[in-house]
């Protein structure tokens, strides 16, 4: 299938295209490891942590992976993190929520498609009522891609976080949606939680302290129980990223 254009007024095209997108393996597993050489993150865990998500990950359970959102080089930093952790055997099934811009240019789309992107139209850019049909099959596919045994990693802060780096910002009820979503098609999400820190002056030039918590082996509840649950984790997972660095 062709790769239709990223825009809001295609955007039945872009997730059709995406609800069955492959990425190349292969190539993924040597994008991520090239990263990891170069961001060389430091990546830490809670007790029991590490054996509790090689644990989750052997069972075959659909992850949905959260960390906090602080700079533009944190996609590369997570990247880096999964080639340095027992995510790495996850790297070509994992879709990324990205957003749209990062789609227009068609050489960085190519990379962004490598590395298994599913665009997002944000309503910051393009006005609530303006994404929310685009939003809700945006939920959709993700949720599918879920049911089918992928791993979706997603950023629910949704934008940078310019004020306070040590405290999360409001995180989106998305992703508790596309976990209900996921549910309703049979497939029982863990999350797996993961907070970045660039230091005290949040520069990204330096390797990120990184800390995965104890993975939620099922996520439950109602859209806002779930994120309500991911927002607690999210900042454990920062306070342990912090207290590390």
């Amino acid at each position: 299938m062709d790769r239709p254009e990223v825009t809001l007024a295609n955007y039945d095209a872009v997730y059709d295209f995406y609800r069955d997108h492959q990425q190349p393996r292969l190539l993924a597993r040597a994008a991520y490891a090239m990263l990891a050489a170069r961001y060389r993150p430091h990546v830490h865990y809670r007790a029991g942590a590490r054996d509790a998500l090689r644990a989750v990950i052997d069972d075959g359970a659909p992850l949905v992976i959260v960390a906090n959102h602080l700079t533009h080089s944190d996609q590369y930093t997570l990247a880096a993190t999964a080639w340095r952790s027992p995510l790495r055997t996850l790297i070509g099934r994992t879709r990324v929520l990205a957003k749209d811009e990062l789609f227009r240019e068609r050489g960085q789309r190519r990379e962004v498609d490598m590395m298994g992107g599913i665009p997002v139209f944000r309503a910051k850019n393009h006005g609530v009522r303006a994404v929310a049909d685009a939003g809700r099959r945006m939920m959709d596919i993700a949720a599918l891609r879920l049911s089918r045994g992928d791993a979706v990693a997603i950023f629910p802060e949704g934008t940078c976080n310019t004020g306070d780096p040590i405290r999360i910002q409001a995180v989106g009820s998305g992703v508790g949606h596309i976990v209900r979503r996921a549910a309703a098609l049979g497939a029982r999400p863990a999350l797996v939680t993961i907070g970045i820190a660039y230091g005290p002056d949040n520069d990204p030039g330096r390797p990120a302290s990184v800390f995965i918590t104890i993975p939620v082996p099922e996520l439950t509840g109602t859209p806002r129980e779930i994120t309500h649950r991911v927002a607690d984790e999210l900042q454990c997972a920062v306070d342990g990223a912090v207290a590390r660095y």
